[in-house]
């Protein structure tokens, strides 16, 4: 999704990030007064301010009965090479009399990395985008996220022909994400997501498109029921989410799975309808039901799957009868001794709908047998009779010439 910029706008970038870079990194925008920062593994030099030129001045390190290893002092500060993450903490430098001059609280840590960034649109009208640093700095850190529309209309380059460029919004209740409000469906958006620190600026740029980054909400209200009288039944019906919009040319589809809590494998069902019927659900055994959504037109991504629901299937009559049968049985015979032998009876545990579909298709069945078997019987009569009429001609043809030729010249 990231593309190069043309020359220009990759300059004007540059010089942006640059800019922040420079005005955010002052000490007095990040912390308390007499803090300074420090990158690790440089050389980092702590002036004595208030000292006199050319005064002896001496250094100290709170919690410590010396100086890091290898320090110097120069000309008065204090110059530290190399500086680890152990050399940060605070230090003082002192007069002759030991009388304190200045102290300073040295904070170490790394430059930013490019971020990495996600976005994601819940609907076609807004879009967030998340980030976490690449790197850990150490140090305290901002983020200046902005945006700029890259797909403009006729007006809105004579407006304003660098496009239109706007500030992704920062959530203080959720760190780490923006959100761009009042998108397009048919646009393209460039995010500019810029960490800064004490010590520099890292950015990255992400180009986004709103039928790519789509992915709704989970669907809401998921109701799973048992249907009266159909014990391998389930009645499942489900609402859009709140966050999708409203209108009639915005539609979801939505996928469905379901098992029973015994079993680990799932069953999944795809539909377009608000509702769906489980027809092979396991009579008498409690079943989870979870549902997701995705674009009607296959765009983006699947939702993640909504909060389970759970629904028990009627138990079959049938089934229940020869259980209380076989329960009567049990109380009936405690003070014999129990058979070990099976149960030669299996359990019914169809549905009565396909017992119905059964009888009808071997109805159907025999009927075309019999028609196909009369067809045949009556061909075979047809033929049989031709043949005997084939076989009378001659021989009727036969005696009429004898007969002829005995009559009287």
């Amino acid at each position: 999704m990231r593309s190069p910029i043309p020359g220009l706008g990759r300059v004007m970038v540059f010089l942006a990030a640059a800019l922040a870079s420079a005005s955010l990194a002052v000490p007095e925008g990040w912390g308390e007064e007499g803090v300074q920062y420090g990158q690790v593994g440089t050389d980092v030099t702590l002036s004595c301010t208030g000292a006199h030129a050319g005064s002896p001045v001496q250094w100290r390190r709170a919690g410590a009965v010396a100086l890091p290893e290898g320090s110097a002092i120069q000309q008065g500060a204090l110059v530290l090479p190399r500086a680890s993450l152990a050399t940060a903490g605070t230090y003082s430098c002192h007069d002759e009399d030991s009388g304190l001059l200045h102290a300073v609280s040295l904070r170490l840590g790394y430059l930013p990395g490019v971020p990495f960034v996600s976005c994601r649109a819940s609907d076609y009208e807004n879009f967030s985008c998340s980030w976490t640093s690449s790197v850990e700095t150490f140090l305290p850190t901002r983020y200046i996220t902005t945006y700029r529309k890259k797909s403009l209309t006729g007006e809105e380059k004579r407006r304003n022909k660098n496009g239109h460029v706007g500030p992704c919004l920062q959530d203080l209740s959720r760190p780490g994400t923006c959100t761009v409000h009042g998108s397009e469906f048919w646009s393209s958006y460039r995010l500019n997501i810029t960490e800064v620190n004490p010590l520099g600026s890292s950015f990255r740029l992400l180009d986004v498109t709103m039928q790519a980054i789509i992915k709704p909400d989970p669907p809401e209200g998921l109701v799973v029921e048992p249907i009266p009288l159909a014990p391998r039944r389930l009645h499942v019906s489900w609402k859009y989410p709140s966050s999708w919009p409203k209108e009639p040319h915005f539609q979801l589809r939505f996928r469905l799975q379901y098992r029973p809590i015994i079993h680990r494998s799932w069953s999944v069902v795809e539909t377009v309808n608000l509702s769906e019927v489980i027809t092979d659900a396991f009579a008498g055994l409690e079943h989870v039901v979870q549902v997701s959504a995705k674009d009607f037109l296959d765009a983006g991504n699947w939702s993640e799957w909504s909060a389970e629901a759970r629904a028990t299937p009627v138990r079959d009559p049938a089934t229940m009868a020869s259980e209380e049968t076989t329960t009567d049985a049990s109380l009936e015979s405690l003070a014999e001794e129990p058979s070990q032998a099976p149960n030669p009876e299996p359990i019914d545990r169809s549905d009565p709908l396909e017992k119905v579909a059964i009888l009808v298709s071997l109805g159907i069945f025999a009927f075309f047998i019999l028609a196909a078997v009369l067809v045949i019987t009556i061909l075979i009569w047809l033929r049989v009779r031709k043949h005997s009429k084939d076989e009378t001609k001659p021989h009727n043809f036969l005696v009429a010439a004898t007969h002829l030729k005995a009559l009287p010249s």
